[in-house]
């Protein structure tokens, strides 16, 4: 898909300058209200001109956020893990190991000033990275996030593979994507994921791909730059 010559619409998510987005991973878990104080520190930093843009890979202790469409019937196990209300978009959904976190702080001043288009372009991301491991995935109207179709005998089913949830504040992208690599897919149970019952949950392993998170991270990589531009070493805030 993304091999394809870029329409105007993901040109306009380049930067007309070609400067790079600064690429940074943080080893361990990281507390997730730290990192949530980092990237709003980050975030200020960038729309005053005082930071370059930076996209943030991480992973979370086992955890629960809400959005500010969350509704409160959609958490179903509210004492099994730590739960966060934060000022992204979206519902529910889970954060933990296995997973990887992509926090995208990007200047959409010169990236086209529209949101649709960043999310959008997102997506495009996810699904670029997970074709370098021959899996079709793709959006899905009315339902934010990359979904794969499995089907059987008999049957057929979507799951989400990749959740999306963006908060955007003067113009600066900030939280961003979770990439299902090999979390514990029973931890999503004590949530409504997005607040969709009529579909499932999957990732990479459980799709049969034996990914590693390094292998994730530099599909990632590869397409995230096809989408958004270059990108250079960077230091992650935690």
């Amino acid at each position: 898909m993304l091999a394809d010559p870029l329409n105007s619409s993901q040109r306009r998510l380049l930067r007309e300058d070609g400067r790079p987005v600064e690429w940074a991973l943080s080893s361990g878990y990281v507390d997730y209200a730290a990192a949530e104080a980092a990237m709003e520190a980050r975030v200020a930093a960038i729309a005053a001109g005082e930071a370059e843009e930076l996209v943030w890979l991480l992973e979370h202790p086992p955890l629960y956020t809400a959005g500010v469409s969350a509704k409160d019937d959609d958490l179903l196990a509210p004492d099994r893990f730590p739960v966060h209300r934060t000022g992204r978009g979206g519902q529910f959904t889970y954060h933990g190991p296995g997973q990887r976190v992509a926090y995208v702080m990007l200047d959409l001043n010169r990236r086209g000033k529209d949101v649709r288009g960043f999310v959008h372009g997102l997506e495009d991301w996810i699904i670029g990275a997970l074709d370098r491991f021959g899996v079709e995935a793709g959006m899905r109207e009315g339902r934010v996030g990359v979904w794969v179709e499995r089907k059987g005998a008999g049957w057929s089913r979507e799951d989400k593979i990749a959740a999306i949830g963006v908060k955007v504040r003067k113009w600066v992208s900030f939280h961003g994507i979770s990439l299902n690599v090999e979390p514990n897919l029973d931890h999503f149970g004590g949530i409504i994921p997005c607040g969709i019952t009529e579909h499932g949950v999957t990732s990479l392993v459980d799709l049969g791909v034996l990914a590693t998170m390094d292998e994730a991270d530099d599909a990632l990589k590869s397409s995230f730059q096809q989408v958004f531009g270059p990108v250079q070493p960077g230091v992650a805030p935690l």
